[in-house]
């Protein structure tokens, strides 16, 4: 693969980013998994065609800029994610414990 090539898989995973946190701001979990599926799939590109040459000037600094836009968003995505998934954590171990109670008491439980 070449610079610009590179530069525009870059981009694209950038632009997916960036959708990504929107679908996470709208509670869109499914989306997000969709999008995260396709991040993974550009980023295995980059991993398998991305030649290790020093980029110079404009073409570096590009680089620099579109990979930081991406940690950004990641970062941002986090944010959201990850209290969810605490809450989420949180419910199924509620659910399995009462499960547990529901099962050692014949359903007396009634938590």
């Amino acid at each position: 693969m070449n610079s610009q090539e590179v530069l525009s898989l870059y981009e694209t995973v950038s632009e997916i980013t960036g959708e990504m946190l929107v679908a996470a701001q709208k509670r869109d979990w499914e989306q997000l998994v969709v999008l995260e599926s396709r991040v993974a799939g550009h980023v295995s590109s980059l991993k398998t065609g991305e030649e290790p040459t020093a980029l110079t000037g404009a073409t570096r600094l590009r680089k620099v800029q579109i990979i930081q836009k991406i940690l950004a968003h990641d970062r941002l995505i986090r944010d959201i994610t990850e209290p969810w998934m605490a809450e989420l954590a949180i419910l199924m171990n509620s659910t399995g414990t009462e499960r547990k109670l529901s099962q050692a008491y014949g359903g007396k439980y009634a938590g």
